[in-house]
């Protein structure tokens, strides 16, 4: 079975997000660092080159994959702000509404600028996100 090709790092955080050229993508990436850290207590990893993580869990699929990951995250990439909810958004239909501009994939919450958003109701889904992971992978 394949590993996973995304893991932990030693480079630092904070270096690589002042690497952004853009201003706006580098000023919101600071900030989400900073809420994330805050909301999560735990010190951010980058997990391959471009994403910062926060915490970590081990999964095991009926398949027999079994792997480690981040249980939240971001990746300020050039397209747009990407924050990772890993268990997803099936039941945040309620947040989502409130959140402001914003696009979806599976684990995927694609914001283009922080500005575009409501912070609150993206603090709130960060911690519904590390809730739900809690309750499948306690710490």
């Amino acid at each position: 079975m394949s590993e996973n090709k995304t893991k932990p790092t030693t480079a630092s955080p904070a270096d690589f997000i002042a690497t952004i050229e853009h201003p706006t993508r580098r000023a919101d990436a600071e900030t989400i660092l900073a809420v994330m850290q805050r909301i999560t207590g735990w010190e951010p990893r980058m997990w391959g080159p471009s994403i910062v993580g926060f915490g970590e869990y081990h999964y095991k699929y009926e398949s027999g994959r079994e792997g480690d990951f981040m249980r939240t995250g971001f990746s300020p990439r050039k397209a747009n702000l990407v924050l990772y909810i890993i268990p997803g958004y099936s039941d945040y239909a309620d947040k989502l509404a409130r959140l402001g501009k914003h696009k979806l994939g599976k684990s995927c919450l694609y914001i283009n600028k922080l500005a575009d958003i409501d912070m609150d109701v993206l603090e709130e889904i960060i911690q519904a996100g590390l809730d739900d992971m809690a309750k499948k992978y306690p710490l």
